[in-house]
């Protein structure tokens, strides 16, 4: 039995049923706190626009839900892990698995198989489910709520900010692809080699002209004159080619995996630095597989006395490691996209560290 890692499969059902029961119970708890917050802070921008009303607020939560979700998985397994652990060693339940002869290990493996299980459920929900909802959510905040272009979530990139030359062309929304992309609410700034802004001219939509970008219903500020004029095309940004448009607007928490991979080698064609989408690219995999990290660092919070007047203690530091990591992985992550590190480092490092740190504790007090 002690080389056994599943030594009973009673008990491996047991426990796994017991786990992902209290996993989904905190996870929509949560999950149903944090949509009434924001549908608080949001609920009045999408009511006031005209037309919006109980829809466009289901809408939204409808969209935003699945970003919840992605995000407080990993959460959600960690206190689902100190509330199992702890109830099952308050009811001495951990003593007689021990008393069995089952160690450590064995006790958290049923634990750390339904973890693993949750981390590819989630992986998989967040390339399926997770990208096109944050594509389509981005465009309608874009769009301040209002009316979205007609496209695919797929094809939709908002807040797009380009560059030609001193020049800058920003755009709320660009929807379609090749000869077809359309830019919305199109500003064109004009600027002078030291950086002054020169004209400024708006429109509503900016189609390609081949080359450049030609604007329709434009009103042009001059600066130096301080005057203002309207114009019925304007076409701009020769400099910005099709191919440009497409890298500018890669967005890595809009693309599943496999399109953000083609997209990075896109970027390195072009001899663009990547190391911010890789390090978001690697962070695809070990983001969700950090829930299976969860009970290794919970299951401090399983062993000593009940009775010793720790175990609240033992709950606190379990707790404790597991945010420790959440903060960890955050702080790493923003310094791959700067280039502070490596991408494999920012995405990985966090979580190789944390494993050798619970599998420490665990040794250290147990085994």
């Amino acid at each position: 039995m002690q080389f056994d890692f599943f030594p009973s499969k009673s008990l491996t059902f047991y426990l796994g049923r017991l786990f992902i029961a209290r996993i989904l119970a905190v996870l929509v708890m949560l999950v149903l706190v944090l949509m009434m917050l924001d549908l608080l802070a949001k609920s009045g921008d999408i009511l006031a626009v005209a037309g919006n009303g109980q829809g466009e607020l289901l809408t939204y939560a409808g969209l935003r839900i699945p970003q919840l979700i992605q995000r407080f998985v990993p959460y959600a397994v960690l206190l689902a892990t100190i509330i199992t652990l702890v109830a099952l060693n308050q009811n001495s339940e951990v003593i007689a698995m021990k008393a069995a002869g089952l160690s450590a290990h064995q006790v958290l493996a049923p634990l750390l198989l339904t973890a693993g299980i949750v981390s590819v459920a989630s992986f998989a929900f967040n390339e399926r489910i997770v990208t096109r909802a944050t594509a389509t959510l981005k465009a309608w905040e874009a769009a301040e709520f209002g009316p979205v272009p007609e496209a695919g979530a797929s094809t939709i990139r908002a807040n797009v900010y380009l560059t030609d030359g001193t020049n800058v062309l920003t755009a709320t929304n660009v929807t379609g692809i090749g000869e077809n992309t359309v830019m919305s609410d199109v500003t064109w700034y004009e600027r002078r080699p030291g950086g002054m802004i020169s004209q400024r001219s708006r429109a509503e939509k900016a189609t390609y002209a081949n080359p450049g970008w030609k604007l329709e219903n434009v009103e042009q500020f001059d600066v130096g004159r301080a005057d203002t004029k309207t114009l019925e095309s304007l076409t701009v940004g020769e400099g910005l080619t099709l191919d440009q448009i497409e890298l500018e607007t890669v967005d890595p928490d809009a693309e599943d995996f496999f399109t953000l991979s083609r997209s990075i080698d896109a970027y390195e064609a072009a001899g663009r630095r990547t190391s911010e989408l890789r390090a978001k690219w690697w962070h695809k995999i070990s983001g969700p597989l950090s829930a299976f990290l969860m009970p290794l660092l919970g299951a401090v919070a399983a062993f000593g006395l009940a009775r010793s007047g720790q175990l609240f203690l033992r709950a606190i530091i379990g707790m404790a490691l597991g945010f420790a990591y959440f903060v960890v992985d955050n702080a790493a992550l923003a310094m791959g996209s700067f280039g502070g590190y490596p991408p494999f480092l920012a995405a990985w490092g966090p979580f190789l560290l944390f494993l050798l740190i619970g599998e420490t504790v665990l040794v250290r007090t147990e085994e």
